[in-house]
């Protein structure tokens, strides 16, 4: 999690540590008023202001470049409305913080991603992922967003189909506003019942789309070379009727996380190593079932620092794309042990969605932090581009805003809703100058 003693010295490091800021002035408000008053300021001042989340981008979305605030103070439930089974969040509430608040209404999220560090509203403004292909995005779950606009004026907006403010509040990248408050479509309670085995690349490419359409959730890890992969699949229970022992959850955030980091070491240390530690990964990939509730299952602990970029290719290209990787990576030409995670969802609306309406496969290519990764990353890059790729916009990505305006058709749409709620550009960095050309 970010650091919000590091952020109140004016500086700014993200999780993975590859984006840094300065000499900024910081703000934690603890309501909205402070909010608008803030932002308000930075107008006046023709500054800027980023809201830093928990700082879990790897892209420099949330990097501020005058002004950081984090909503830290701003966490909890607000309302549920058991009705209709809606519950409203501060939206500087963490994912982990959510699960146990909603079972003691008996409800939970629809899905969530592997990572519960985030914020609401960092979550839902890069468009934060599980997987499952009758399943989308975090973002896809909120029926209403509370923001303070560019001006410091607070609006409501209640999702409605086909409207261009709910597409372009989907996926914002925080270049709309301030997200204050959120209000989830939640489900009933319910636990998941958790499978890990291994399987083969032949396996993988007969068997995808059948697994994909048997269980709620489906995900592969890919090891750089290696035959061998690890699949887990998850389903759903009322409740659990297992219980997983302490010992067992230790074990496997040892397995995880200390032996990764002592191999990982190991890989920066001696590069060659990583194609032998590839292999012995995919071989001792841990097998066997689990059940619990979904919010206990659905994240897994991440403590040893890599690198990510993540794109979506249409799920007719999942193992075209598989087969690829799989015949350029039996060469060894890259140091890399960190495998390739690949999760597929539905597709879903919103401007800047990375699926654009269509079902897709999620590619993440991971690499250790402090190994070279720029030559990694851009082979992987080049293959994705040949399959209609558009990244996730929290990771390390190679979009320019030539590449914006073909990846996404409504891109115009995007920014003219933006321009009429921040007219003096007080969230736009000179990344998004960048990036969307704005003036």
């Amino acid at each position: 999690m970010l650091s919000i003693d590091k952020l109140r010295t004016g500086k700014f490091l993200n999780w993975a540590q590859n984006e840094t800021a300065q000499q900024l002035n910081f703000h934690e408000p603890s309501s909205i008023e402070e909010i608008s008053s803030i932002v308000e300021y930075v107008r006046a001042e023709k500054k800027t202001i980023r809201t830093v989340g928990a700082a879990h981008s790897f892209s420099p979305v949330a990097k501020p470049q005058h002004h950081s605030m984090s909503l830290h103070q701003l966490r909890g439930l607000i309302s549920i409305d058991k009705e209709h089974r809606q519950a409203t969040f501060w939206a500087g509430t963490y994912l982990h913080e959510i699960g146990p608040v909603l079972k003691q209404y008996g409800l939970a999220l629809e899905n969530m991603g592997d990572i519960a560090e985030q914020s609401i509203a960092g979550a839902i403004s890069t468009g934060t992922h599980g997987t499952g292909l009758q399943l989308r995005s975090i973002s896809n779950q909120v029926v209403k967003w509370g923001f303070i606009d560019g001006t410091g004026q607070y609006r409501e907006v209640t999702r409605q189909e086909n409207d261009g403010m709910s597409q372009a509040l989907h996926l914002s990248l925080g270049l709309l506003g301030v997200i204050v408050q959120v209000t989830f479509q939640a489900l009933p309670l319910y636990a998941l019942s958790y499978t890990s085995q291994h399987c083969t690349i032949e396996e993988t490419l007969k068997n995808a789309s059948t697994i994909m359409g048997e269980h709620r959730h489906a995900e592969w890890f890919y090891f750089p070379g290696q035959e061998k992969m690890q699949l887990k699949t998850m389903d759903q229970l009322e409740s659990p009727t297992i219980q997983t022992s302490r010992f067992q959850k230790w074990t496997d955030d040892f397995m995880e996380n200390n032996v990764l980091q002592l191999l990982s070491t190991g890989c920066k240390i001696f590069p060659k190593a990583s194609h032998l530690v590839s292999k012995v990964s995919a071989r001792g990939v841990p097998t066997g079932t689990k059940e619990e509730y979904c919010y206990d299952i659905f994240p897994s602990p991440r403590k040893v620092k890599f690198l990510e970029m993540e794109y979506a290719v249409p799920i007719a290209y999942f193992e075209a794309v598989l087969e690829e990787i799989h015949f350029v990576l039996k060469s060894k030409p890259f140091h890399v042990h960190f495998p390739i995670e690949i999760r597929v969802a539905a597709g879903e609306s919103g401007f800047l969605s990375p699926t654009q309406g269509a079902d897709s496969a999620f590619f993440a290519f991971h690499m250790y932090k402090g190994m070279p990764h720029e030559a990694y990353f851009t082979w992987a890059h080049r293959l994705l581009e040949k399959y209609q790729a558009r990244p996730h916009l929290g990771k390390m990505n190679q979009l320019t805003y030539e590449t914006m305006q073909a990846k996404y058709a409504q891109l115009h749409d995007f920014l003219a809703i933006r321009e009429q709620l921040d007219p003096q550009n007080v969230f736009v960095t000179n990344y998004f100058n960048e990036l969307l050309k704005i003036k």
